[in-house]
């Protein structure tokens, strides 16, 4: 009799030390969680930001490249894109479309230098490039929020716990597009005249 409550005091404990640590690990996840929902809004935040400028600096580009038709409908399909994402994958899908139209709108600006001369273009390319810092700040706290919260929920015991908790592992890193890496910078400086040989003297007869 003895051991036999003996025993069940054991089991007993053992499952009370198993159902704390579920409800710790469990408080963890759903905190990691909402840290990950508290980084994406302020990608999203930034995301707008840059979303809301374009159309601007499309209108000054057109005033002067007004031929790019090409350029322009593809920006504005890709801004389109991403202001009717709803889930984050569908979002960082739609701002890698954006980031490969800015790229190839800004490769088209060079070829027009009569923009350096408008202040209204040059004011927004400074906003835009700020907001472009601004984004890759956001995009790595959000990504380091989810490598945390994966790694977490990898360890043992959490990992079991995840499971019961309705946990999984969240793979929407938001990864820098190549063209994002390679958009060109926009460079006015007038071209080297080209060099011309001396003319020779004529020698004296």
């Amino acid at each position: 009799m003895v051991k036999g409550l003996i025993f069940l005091a054991v089991i007993v404990l053992i499952l009370l030390m198993f159902g704390g640590m579920y409800v710790g690990s469990k408080n963890q996840m759903v905190s990691k969680n909402e840290q990950i929902k508290s980084n994406w809004s302020q990608v999203d935040v930034v995301l707008q930001r840059r979303a809301d400028l374009i159309p601007n600096l499309v209108e000054t580009v057109k005033g002067i490249a007004g031929q790019e038709q090409a350029v322009f409908g593809e920006i504005a399909r890709a801004r389109s894109t991403l202001l009717s994402a709803q889930t984050p994958q569908a979002k960082i899908a739609a701002n890698q479309q954006l980031d490969g139209a800015l790229g190839r709108l800004l490769a088209v600006v060079e070829n027009y230098p009569q923009l350096r001369s408008s202040e209204n273009f040059l004011r927004l390319q400074d906003e835009l490039a700020g907001t472009e810092n601004r984004i890759a700040v956001e995009r790595k706290r959000y990504n380091d929020s989810i490598q945390d919260y994966n790694t977490y929920i990898g360890q043992f015991p959490n990992s079991l716990f995840a499971g019961f908790a309705g946990f999984s592992r969240n793979n929407a890193y938001f990864e820098a597009s190549e063209t994002s890496r390679q958009t060109p910078k926009v460079n006015f400086g007038n071209n080297p005249a080209p060099s011309t040989a001396p003319t020779p003297a004529t020698p004296k007869q």
